[in-house]
């Protein structure tokens, strides 16, 4: 899900189906319990009150889980915005249904993709209910890479949307101690569109990749700790290894009239976990 372009017959705010929305969050949401261990989000970094202005949320692009992410985060938190988020065309014809869902194709890599892909994030923010999603990246990178890449439709976006707000997002999927992965989430400082607008292109970017580089480094220090108390655990996925393993210490568990964990390390306890 990449800036900056996209194709000249996408029409995300018109083709906007909040029925199919709350039924792909829903798919969306089981996907994610069955191949996650958790969705947390670091009790620094919860969103706050952004008042009734537009918002776009630019993100690092750690992984292919971070469309899910999006999709789930902007749900749980933001349930009463629409989320719009602009994804490569040639990635997006193999998943047509997401043009229903507020996802729209792009053009990547072309002057003519980049023009309309501005022309459509300046649509989709002209209300103040909308959200753009966005890979600020424009590649996968690694949440090691610094500094943090900008694509340029990141960049110039500040002159199309001087009245949002713009928010950075931590991404991270660290393995702890259990054989299915953490999603990590962090928002960080909110920055004035009009602020960054006001800057010359390089320093902008600049801004931009440090306000996205901070919040990484904040996230990676509660990663570190691997302390499920710091952070607000939004949704849960299945514990435990499943099949016939698991099956067998259930069995013997029974048989020894002991309560059965299925977790590998069982001494976070996930009733005590904040969320």
């Amino acid at each position: 899900m990449t800036p900056p372009g996209k194709t000249t017959t996408e029409d995300p705010v018109g083709r906007y189906d909040p029925r199919r929305m709350a039924f792909f969050h829903f798919m969306f949401g089981r996907f994610f319990q069955k191949h996650m261990r958790a969705m947390r989000v670091a009790q620094w970094g919860m969103p706050r009150d952004y008042g009734s202005r537009p918002l776009v949320v630019f993100a690092n692009h750690p992984g292919w889980w971070d469309g899910v992410a999006f999709m789930l985060l902007s749900q749980a938190l933001f349930p009463r915005r629409r989320m719009y988020i602009p994804m490569d065309a040639a990635a997006l014809a193999r998943y047509p249904f997401m043009r229903r869902i507020g996802v729209f194709g792009i053009e990547a890599g072309t002057p003519r993709g980049a023009v309309a892909f501005l022309r459509l994030a300046r649509e989709v923010l002209a209300a103040p209910e909308r959200m753009l999603w966005m890979n600020a990246p424009g590649r996968f990178s690694d949440v090691r890479e610094r500094p943090v890449p900008i694509a340029p439709g990141m960049t110039r976006l500040p002159e199309f949307a001087p009245e949002a707000v713009f928010i950075p997002l931590a991404l991270d999927y660290p393995f702890w101690t259990e054989r299915k992965a953490e999603m990590l989430c962090a928002f960080g400082e909110p920055i004035e569109g009009g602020v960054l607008a006001a800057l010359d292109r390089e320093a902008r970017a600049a801004a931009l990749s440090a306000a996205l580089a901070a919040t990484m480094d904040r996230l990676a220090a509660d990663a570190i700790a691997r302390d499920p108390a710091r952070f607000q655990t939004l949704l849960r996925g299945r514990e435990g290894m499943g099949g016939l393993f698991q099956l067998w210490r259930q069995a013997v568990a029974a048989a020894r009239g002991q309560r059965y964990d299925p977790r590998h390390d069982p001494r976070h306890d996930p009733r005590q976990e904040a969320g």
